[in-house]
């Protein structure tokens, strides 16, 4: 059983009731938005805050995530989004997502609000935690949230030293699984969320009446893409995740519609509708797929609340060139477009030119860069700037796509792979 560890550790919380018009809500900036999605965009740190990419170990279920620090601070986590307040000599912290129990949060009238972290520390350097949250802190929502602290069957909920736009704040005395969790009887409010994409190809593409599916997913901001991904390998295999813009604002429990242009028969969708539900965090299942059943270079996405008076979310989405992973993730393979990102400038600086264009035919051949981004490569003026042309073309279509090239260039240059760490 877990002891009573201060004042800060409540049987149930609840800050200050606000309340605030949807559209008061609406007009927050995008500024804290950008912040609030770090797995997605990749935002920078905040003030004070070094960010490390864990090491990761992977076994045909779990993933384990570790951080080695050798000193105190406060460390942010470019997979998962959390932070870690270490003192002391630091040390190391292994941490993994775990499932929530549904019903030892209902007995005590909580939501989940965020993914369960059981976290690790033979040191017991952690003085404290920043968990990721989706809500909005204009309309009020920051004021329901708490954080569960779970051990076997026992639960206590630590009340927030701070919420910030991001992340709840909170100190930690000892470690077990712990995340963030709302009131149950909390007024329903807009929240981030995200509009994440999947891609079905036809299965033979010389078919004449090709099929394809693209399944969309209406999710809470603070996920953690790359456990998204592995879960949808396990669930329903190989597909492409189709990087794009996916923030916006959704409201818990209100219909969404989903229409697309072209619009014609060969494209369906379905269902019809569909509702946003913001405490989902183990069972990613798409909250609509459209059926193509027609070759389609792109497609255009409106994502619009039922009754169509307001347009929450909009993108032309490129679907000739998705790439679709030949096996399941690996424990890296879902973090080499950051790699290729914090190797870029040493990269551009060191390729040469006849390794430059092994790879640029290489990536052709494989159907990662498309006949035009190849001429585009090849119009640049000079080494240097195409090498960035592709790095950044490659990047953006996602982590299977920057696993492709990281393999092409160890092929076609190892020895500059092991100088850059990629080997």
């Amino acid at each position: 059983r877990l002891q009573n560890q201060r004042s800060d550790l409540l049987t149930s919380c609840r800050l200050p009731e606000r309340h605030q018009d949807d559209a008061d809500v609406l007009t927050e900036t995008a500024a804290s938005f950008a912040a609030a999605s770090h797995s997605v965009t990749g935002a920078s740190p905040a003030a004070g805050q070094q960010e490390f990419t864990p090491d990761i170990t992977a076994d045909e279920d779990d993933e384990t995530f570790r951080l080695r620090c050798s000193g105190p601070g406060l460390y942010l986590c470019s997979v998962t989004g959390l932070v870690f307040h270490m003192g002391g000599d630091g040390g190391e912290v292994v941490y993994r997502i775990v499932p929530w129990d549904w019903r030892l949060l209902a007995r005590h009238h909580k939501k989940a609000a965020g993914l369960l972290f059981n976290i690790e520390c033979e040191q017991r350097s952690v003085l404290g935690l920043h968990l990721p949250h989706c809500e909005i802190q204009s309309g009020g929502g920051g004021d329901f949230l708490s954080v569960a602290h779970v051990e076997d069957e026992a639960v206590e909920f630590l009340r927030p030293r701070e919420v910030t736009e991001t992340h709840v704040v909170v100190d930690v005395s000892g470690l077990s699984a712990l995340g963030n969790v709302r009131d149950g009887d909390s007024p329903p409010q807009p929240v981030r969320a995200l509009v994440l994409l999947f891609y079905r190809p036809p299965k033979d593409p010389d078919d004449p009446e090709p099929e394809s599916l693209l399944n969309v997913l209406m999710l809470p901001s603070n996920v953690v893409v790359r456990e998204v991904k592995c879960s949808r390998w396990n669930d329903v295999g190989p597909e492409s995740y189709i990087e794009t813009t996916s923030q916006c604002k959704l409201h818990p429990d209100r219909e969404y519609v989903l229409s697309t242009s072209p619009q014609d028969d060969r494209v369906i969708v379905q269902p019809t509708k569909a509702e946003f539900h913001c405490n989902y965090y183990d069972n990613y299942i798409p909250s609509f797929q459209v059926t193509l059943e027609t070759r389609l270079k792109e497609i255009k996405l409106f994502l619009n609340e039922g009754d169509g008076s307001l347009s929450v979310w909009e993108r032309r989405v490129v679907l000739s060139d998705a790439v679709v992973a030949s096996r399941r993730p690996s424990a890296l393979d879902l973090v080499h477009s950051e790699r290729l990102l914090k190797v870029r400038s040493d990269l551009v600086k060191r390729i040469s030119e006849p390794v430059l264009k092994s790879l640029l035919d290489r990536l052709l051949e494989k159907t990662v860069i498309t006949d035009g981004e190849w001429e585009a490569a090849g119009a640049m003026p000079n080494n240097s700037d195409r090498a960035r042309f592709v790095i950044d073309a490659v990047r953006r279509k996602g982590d299977d796509a920057s696993l492709e090239m990281i393999e092409f260039l160890k092929e076609v240059d190892p020895f500059l792979c092991e100088h850059l760490g990629l080997m």
